[in-house]
C-alpha cells in the first residue's frame, strides 16, 4: 500500500511556481520536478481556480489529516468539542512508579 501524500510532499513539488497560478500551472510545475503519481493525483483533485499562494493550494488539497493513524481508531484523550483527533497534541504519561496499574 502506498504512503499517504502530505501537504509537504505537494509543496516540495511546487517550489518553482510563480503565483498567482491556476491548476494547470501547478500540475506543470509538479511534473517538471518529477512529482510522484500520488502528488499529481492530489493536485488534479484541487478546484480549477487561480491560487494566490501556496497556503491556498494546501487548503484546497484533499488529504488525510492523520495519514499514519489506524483506520477506525478511537481517540483516547479528551478534547473540547470540535477538535479532531489529528489536531490534538499527544499527552504525556503522567503516572509512573508504583501508582501505575498494569493489566
Amino acid at each position: 500500500m502506498a504512503d499517504a501524500v502530505t501537504a509537504d510532499d505537494v509543496m516540495r513539488s511546487l517550489t518553482d511556481v510563480d503565483y498567482p497560478a491556476d491548476k494547470e500551472a501547478l500540475l506543470a510545475a509538479a511534473e517538471r520536478r518529477g512529482a510522484s503519481p500520488e502528488v499529481l493525483r492530489a493536485i488534479r483533485a484541487v478546484p480549477p481556480v487561480d491560487y494566490r499562494n501556496g497556503d491556498e493550494v494546501v487548503r484546497s488539497l484533499r488529504l488525510d489529516p492523520a495519514p499514519h493513524a489506524e483506520p477506525g481508531a478511537q481517540a483516547r484523550t479528551p478534547a473540547p468539542p470540535g477538535i479532531s483527533q489529528a489536531s490534538r497534541a499527544p499527552q504525556q504519561d503522567r503516572v509512573a512508579g508504583a501508582r501505575r496499574r498494569t493489566t
